[in-house]
């Protein structure tokens, strides 16, 4: 799956075309410079060195500015055509949309389906797919163009009036407007063999997936032998195939990445085309069609439980997006999968109850066995009161294989506590805990007993669930518990929505605490003896705990 594009923009007059391009590219993130734009999903602070971090790691850039702009924050980095993503202008107001940079990498089509969107002409420069209506040296996918040095010059010749024939099936090249004669010297040949050019510009299709039955050794070496050995060339290669019962073994994903092409599964339900080579170890097989090759076999599956940190987009970590991006189902909390929006079409959202983890965690195997990319939904991090621990969980206790097979990968977010800490200042900066006052899963209790202990460790504590309709009074005798160990004058923070637009923070005492002033979505600090409190510049109060310790 191609990356989704960034838009990238300077100022609040191109929200509204930004937001129309966002309709066109749902999980596409707007960019806006902090100081100017507002409810954008990634703020910056320098334009430059922000398209100059998206070019690097090679995310198509929409731009709505000035060319001029973009060239000048890009020209440090411009480097040798063919190894850069697509890069356009958009004008402010969508009246105009200029492709950039990466030919190579499809920004001609951007740039199309961005003008349509617009409704105006894109602005394409490109003299091969003015003239012949596409760009011969950018094939679609499932295709891999042999020579590129070898296809400038074949471009520059039927630019120069030469004419050319077509040997092999290029669906795409049909409704081009190539000067076609079927008697013409050069020629643009499709095929999967690894064959003397002789003139003709070489295109391989994705047909050959190799069936690997020795797991052991050098697998790649072995597949690229065959390859040799059958007069087929490596870029023509679509997969790697595996039986399914080797799905777990890591040294599969190795090979498959360094081949670069997918590892898939089969099982004996799985019919594959005879076989064109044999030998010790793997078979290779020609699919039909790219697409043919691409739906042989099926992915191993994927489980990513991932946290969106405190809500805003902005510290969310780059990983869990991608994730998010590339995930075919969505599963959590109502609310939480709505916050982890937005989402393409043909993703598939499973929202359910926020007590519902085991059956939940159970829902996402069973969907990741069948070879799917799914996501676990937690707030804050996954593994702070959340779904890591409910997904493992349910993992040890199975008996499916399949589900041991899965790819699990659990990814960090900002914890409630910490988004809250940092917004205070650092009340967590020195030795502190985490605790939890719900006693849905443990009995009351041992949460007194942790209570006891960590308010006489001096520590400072965090509290999750501090309150609820169904226990309203758990919040007041955790505090006349904490009140046995710490004076009155103790500083305590409330944030209640960090992170979200309702945010709320309050810094009082423990003496002033009373538990009217918290509801379920209210994280309370409460600090050690050493916490303190002195003014903001610009209204407020800091709050932090030194990290020294009295010594005794």
């Amino acid at each position: 799956m191609p990356p989704s594009p960034a838009i990238v923009i300077l100022g609040a007059s191109a929200l509204a075309t930004a937001r129309r391009l966002q309709g066109l590219y749902p999980q596409a993130a707007i960019h806006g410079l902090r100081e100017r734009v507002a409810g954008v999903e990634q703020p910056y602070d320098d334009f430059g060195a922000t398209l100059r971090g998206l070019y690097r790691a090679g995310t198509p850039i929409i731009a709505l500015c000035a060319a001029g702009i973009v060239i000048r924050s890009l020209a440090p980095l411009l480097a040798e055509k063919g190894a850069e993503p697509a890069v356009l202008a958009v004008a402010e107001d969508g009246s105009a949309v200029v492709p950039l940079l990466g030919g190579l990498s499809g920004v001609n089509v951007l740039a199309r389906e961005i003008a349509a969107r617009l409704a105006v002409a894109p602005a394409i420069t490109t003299s091969g797919e003015l003239r012949f209506g596409t760009c011969v040296l950018n094939p679609p996918p499932g295709y891999v163009l042999a020579d590129l040095e070898q296809g400038k010059r074949l471009v520059s010749d039927l630019l120069g009036g030469e004419s050319l024939h077509i040997d092999g099936a290029a669906p795409w090249l049909e409704a081009a407007n190539l000067p076609l004669d079927a008697q013409a010297s050069r020629c643009i040949r499709i095929s999967p063999q690894r064959a003397e050019q002789g003139g003709a510009l070489l295109i391989h299709p994705r047909l050959v997936l190799a069936r690997c039955i020795a797991l052991d050794g050098d697998l790649p070496g072995t597949v690229r032998a065959a390859l040799q050995q059958a007069g087929l060339a490596e870029a023509a290669l679509a997969a790697l195939l595996v039986d399914a019962a080797a799905m777990a073994q890591p040294q599969l994903t190795a090979a498959a990445a360094e081949l670069g092409v997918p590892l898939r599964f089969i099982d004996t339900a799985t019919t594959l085309p005879a076989a064109v080579h044999a030998q010790a170890g793997v078979s290779l097989h020609l699919a039909a069609s790219p697409e043919a090759a691409a739906h042989t076999g099926r992915p191993r599956g994927r489980l990513s439980v991932i946290g969106l940190g405190p809500g805003c987009a902005d510290l969310m970590a780059p990983a869990v997006r991608q994730a998010l991006d590339q995930a075919e189902d969505v599963l959590g909390y109502e609310t939480y999968v709505t916050m982890a929006g937005p989402f393409r079409a043909e993703q598939v959202l499973h929202a359910s109850d926020n007590r519902e983890e085991l059956q939940r965690a159970a829902h996402a195997f069973e969907l990741a066995a069948q070879g799917r990319r799914v996501v676990m939904v937690s707030s804050g991090d996954p593994g702070v009161f959340a779904m890591a621990a409910a997904v493992l969980e349910a993992l040890e206790a199975s008996s499916e294989a399949a589900w041991q097979a899965v790819e699990l990968e659990v990814l960090p977010g900002i914890s409630a506590a910490l988004a809250t800490a940092a917004k205070a200042g650092a009340p967590l900066g020195h030795d502190f805990c985490m605790l939890s006052l719900s006693d849905n899963l443990k009995p009351w209790a041992m949460i007194e007993k942790r209570l006891d202990h960590a308010a006489a460790a001096d520590l400072a504590m965090a509290f999750y669930n501090p309150i609820s309709r169904a226990r309203p009074w758990q919040l007041s005798r955790a505090l006349d518990i904490v009140r046995q160990h710490r004076m009155p004058e103790t500083l305590v923070v409330l944030g209640r929505d960090i992170g979200r637009p309702a945010e709320a923070l309050r810094v009082l005492t423990l003496g002033e605490l009373t538990p009217e002033l918290v509801d379920m979505r209210t994280l309370v600090i409460i600090g050690s003896s050493q916490t303190r409190r002195f003014p903001r510049a610009g209204g407020g109060e800091w709050v932090y705990t030194p990290r020294w310790y009295p010594q005794d």
